[in-house]
């Protein structure tokens, strides 16, 4: 396989990892429902960002707790209610106990071996919240606090499940106060696999495991048992941690010869995020010990040193990551070199020239889980009646500048060859959630 744009797939022409459209996307993911809820998402956001100068946030005054776990109670206001405090007994409430357990271990894990005080490294309080929306399919960090959903139940369970769910969010809250990686591209991609990386080092040390004994799986246990899946990802093999009739067949890549060219999710952050990965994994095998004090260091020390720029791709960080390894440099760099990088070679991401289609195209990428899904409609024949909506949803609207959070969806719409609009979830306006609520409410394509 050689490197591609999936971009310009045709909607009945899928990439070759995926064998056919999957119908539970368009059924339990990416309904209008879920839509609706990302839009209440956008709105309660901007209502928290515009009171946060004269109400400080729960859980945030100094002196508080560690951590403060809330109930949204299924719905979308953020942070919810209070269900338990760092210090406070458990509460029977599955989700609410698992999100307490789960970030005791990781603020111990940075702590311990990485010295590391919070996300922050000052101690900054964390809050977190679970019970969000209805059956709602993925986990986010928002940039104040981490979010869970409970699933739908039929194809994902409740992201509080595998501890290293909540790892990542929180690594990603890390990534944010150190190098802050721009979430696009091979920096995004980055982003998402330093996030991996801690993940899978809080998953081993609370097993007790070496590098080598781990399974280096990414979200064991986030799929139904419906679901013909080991996890999420792979870290050791990436492309292999599910195959199913329904969700189709993990897509991730694991070389630069296999490096996805595309405009989605958030340029294939997700993607392409299995090559740093397994630089990763083989490198804490090679090093030896556990994954957190070997290779989990090194990465650490690049994260935080001054050699990685926001923009940097696979061989900037590579190079960081050569440097901070001492006696294991070798180690390092031959890890890098069997996923095809070369630290220090700057090889920058292909350029995606963008192909507009005559067709009004719309399209939800990222997430937690990474995944594309869009549709189309002939705006002559299919539904004349969207006309207006979309010159405001659309054609009076430029695409932002505003970075997408790790995790959050983004949106693209993309009509009569014009120039795609690119909108992250928690900047929808109302006329573009209802434009994506129509149209992918209908005949949802998977990419």
């Amino acid at each position: 396989m050689t490197s591609r744009d999936l971009r310009t797939a045709a909607p009945h022409d899928p990439p070759r990892r995926c064998a056919f459209i999957p119908p539970w996307l368009a059924e339990l993911v990416d309904g209008p429902q879920q839509v609706e809820r990302d839009e209440a998402l956008r709105r309660a956001r901007a209502q928290r960002a515009a009171r946060t100068t004269a109400v400080p946030t729960a859980g945030a005054v100094a002196g508080g707790p560690a951590w403060t776990v809330h109930d949204a109670g299924s719905g979308t206001s953020l942070p919810g209610t209070p269900a338990r405090r760092a210090g406070e007994p458990e509460t029977g409430d599955v989700a609410v106990d698992e999100a307490a357990d789960g970030i005791t271990a990781t603020l111990a894990m940075f702590a311990d071996v990485l010295g590391r005080d919070s996300h922050d490294d000052a101690g900054a309080p964390v809050s977190l919240t679970v019970h969000y929306g209805s059956s709602y399919n993925n986990a986010f960090w928002d940039g104040t606090q981490l979010v869970f959903g409970d699933g739908d139940g039929r194809v994902f369970e409740r992201f509080t499940k595998p501890v290293d769910v909540l790892a990542h969010e929180f690594a990603h809250a890390v990534v944010e106060h150190t190098a802050d990686l721009t979430y696009s591209g091979q920096s995004g991609a980055l982003n998402e696999s330093v996030a991996d990386a801690f993940a899978s080092c809080l998953k081993q040390r609370l097993l007790g495991q070496q590098a080598a004994d781990g399974d280096w799986l990414i979200g064991e246990g986030i799929f139904t048992p419906a679901v013909r899946a080991r996890a999420l990802r792979d870290m050791a093999a990436p492309g292999t941690a599910y195959d199913d009739p329904e969700v189709g067949t993990d897509p991730q890549v694991g070389h630069m010869d296999d490096y996805v060219d595309t405009t989605a999710d958030n340029g294939g952050v997700h993607l392409n995020s299995g090559i740093p990965n397994k630089a990763f994994q083989l490198a804490a095998v090679a090093i030896g010990g556990t994954a957190v004090e070997g290779a989990g260091r090194i990465w650490y020390a690049a994260l935080t040193g001054a050699d990685v720029p926001p923009d940097a791709d696979f061989a900037a960080f590579a190079a960081a990551t050569v440097a901070a390894a001492g006696s294991h440099a070798d180690a390092v760099q031959e890890a890098w070199a069997r996923v095809g990088v070369e630290p220090g070679r700057r090889g920058g991401e292909r350029a995606v020239d963008p192909q507009p289609r005559g067709r009004l195209r719309v399209e939800r990428s990222g997430g937690f889980a990474g995944r594309t899904e869009s549709a189309e409609v002939d705006l002559d024949t299919d539904d004349p009646d969207l006309g207006d909506l979309v010159q405001q949803a659309v054609l009076s609207s430029p695409t932002h500048d505003a970075p997408p959070k790790p995790d959050m969806f983004v949106y693209t719409f993309t009509v009569d060859g014009g120039a795609p609009v690119r909108v992250p979830e928690h900047l929808l306006t109302g006329s573009q959630a209802e434009l994506a609520r129509r149209i992918l409410g209908s005949g949802t394509t998977e990419v």
